[in-house]
């Protein structure tokens, strides 16, 4: 794991950085004074990273499309601003087609790449243990959430921490209507919910 994510870190830092130099040459071609046109690619390129680290924290949620918007936003203009400079900059015997080919490489590599370590760097649910299982979750898969040990985790993150379903499920990994069918089974067999006559 450590050599992926450190492989993926190594080639990021050589897509940014081919990125970087192509866009803030394509500023300085621009207008943009030659002090000030490094943060043109910081803002263009930045805005992949962060947006890329969002979308993977905020998967599932319905507030996402900002950061896929932004992301899909950024890597047009990078890809596209890559390509420009690299027709305007190339030899004269170099087709522009190609040019722009290879200069579109690095944006696409960096996207890609940071949505790859991002991935790679989430922590991993622990898997349950066997003693903990409830009665024929034998033949249950893996990708099957952490029922028994989940379901106390969630009682304990409501009661003493006051989580919304929505929170213990991002915590847990799980989704809310499974937080949501603990809590409707707990009450169902709770000697303390049942009514009276």
């Amino acid at each position: 794991m450590a050599t992926a994510v450190a492989g993926t870190v190594f080639i990021a830092a050589g897509a940014f950085w081919l990125s970087f130099t192509a866009l803030a040459d394509l500023a300085r071609r621009s207008g943009v004074d030659a002090g000030q046109a490094w943060a043109w690619p910081l803002i263009v390129d930045g805005i992949i990273v962060v947006a890329t680290v969002a979308v993977v924290a905020l998967a599932g949620q319905r507030s996402a499309w900002y950061p896929w918007a932004l992301l899909a936003a950024g890597a047009v203009v990078s890809v596209t601003a890559n390509a420009i400079h690299a027709v305007v900059a190339a030899d004269a015997d170099v087709p522009g087609v190609l040019a722009a080919s290879v200069a579109a490489v690095p944006p696409l590599v960096l996207l890609a790449i940071t949505h790859l370590t991002v991935i790679l760097t989430r922590p991993i649910p622990a898997p349950v243990p066997e003693a903990s299982r409830e009665p024929g979750e034998e033949t249950a898969t893996v990708a099957q959430p952490p029922v028994p040990v989940g379901r106390e985790v969630a009682v304990l993150l409501r009661e003493e921490e006051g989580w919304s379903n929505k929170q213990i499920a991002r915590h847990l990994g799980v989704h809310p209507s499974t937080v949501g069918r603990w809590f409707a089974r707990s009450a169902l067999t709770d000697p303390d919910t049942e009514e009276t006559t």
